[in-house]
């Protein structure tokens, strides 16, 4: 079940790349992560109630809490950073850089989890990391000039972006123990959506509210729903299994937005996006095995 809640995860998390990427392209995109959270808060409480947990998010104990808490924090800068990136660079080769949060997350499953090191996940995670550095290295080499500091700019964004991520998840499993996951899902992104208006606010960017499109709004909220339905499926598998199998799974909507990318948003397929996302679908294949 962990598995199946995994793969649905993957195929929402590949529609919302694409469909933020639309509705991004005039809108800031700190200010765009603000609306899309408010879509993610709504549909988490609303899970909440059809579940029968409201009584439950009063509770949590300190220490899920605590961590929960912290893994909202992390979240909301992993999407500041991916979502600053994909404006920026092209989706597919910034959700690559930002799917490689799955190897940092099996390293850290192993020395602050203890979860076992088999041989099938030790090799996973190598070959996801060598496809990753496919799709980075061949980059920079054809940057030139002004472009190779927009390159790097958003290849660095979303680096930190997968570091923030392969932190929400360590810090998620470990505050989703004792809590039903539509909870943990519930508090994380009431943490989140805090966080991001504060940006928003303080940057004094509120005021470009009314300057945003219909049509951006459509595909933000589009892009908020699928993320909504993405937390959902992934933090109930989370529940249910190993950080180190479930996280790769779900990260195998790299490939997936890839593909999207090459069909809706019209981006020019290489041979390094495409030799990447072959290794990290055979990588991702390993650990599932």
């Amino acid at each position: 079940m962990s598995i199946i809640l995994a793969l649905l995860a993957a195929l929402f998390a590949s529609f919302t790349a694409i469909l933020a990427k639309i509705g991004i392209e005039d809108v800031d995109s700190n200010l765009a992560t603000a609306v899309r959270t408010v879509v993610v808060v709504i549909m988490a409480f609303l899970m909440v109630v059809i579940t029968g947990q409201t009584e439950n998010i009063m509770t949590v104990s300190s220490k899920s809490l605590i961590f929960l808490i912290l893994s909202g924090l992390t979240t909301g800068l992993s999407w500041i950073c991916f979502f600053k990136a994909i404006q920026i660079g092209d989706v597919s080769k910034v959700v690559p850089v930002d799917k490689a949060s799955v190897v940092l997350t099996i390293l850290l499953s192993f020395i602050i989890l203890r979860e076992p090191a088999t041989a099938s996940i030790v090799a996973g995670g190598v070959i996801i990391s060598i496809g990753t550095f496919v799709l980075i290295g061949k980059d920079k080499k054809k940057s030139k000039g002004k472009k190779v500091f927009n390159t790097n700019s958003y290849i660095f964004l979303a680096v930190l972006s997968a570091v923030f991520a392969a932190a929400t998840n360590i810090l998620a499993k470990i505050g989703i123990e004792d809590v039903d996951s539509n909870v943990a899902t519930f508090i994380r992104t009431v943490v989140i959506i805090i966080f991001a208006w504060g940006i928003v606010i303080f940057q004094g960017t509120l005021k470009e509210l009314k300057k945003i499109s219909r049509k951006s709004y459509i595909f933000l909220i589009l892009s908020g729903a699928a993320t909504g339905f993405s937390w959902l499926c992934y933090f109930a598998a989370l529940a249910l299994g190993k950080v180190s199998v479930v996280n790769p799974i779900d990260k195998f909507s790299v490939v997936l937005t890839m593909i999207l990318s090459f069909i809706i948003l019209k981006e020019k397929p290489t041979k390094s996006t495409v030799a990447g996302a072959i290794l990290i679908t055979f990588g991702t294949a390993l650990l599932i095995i």
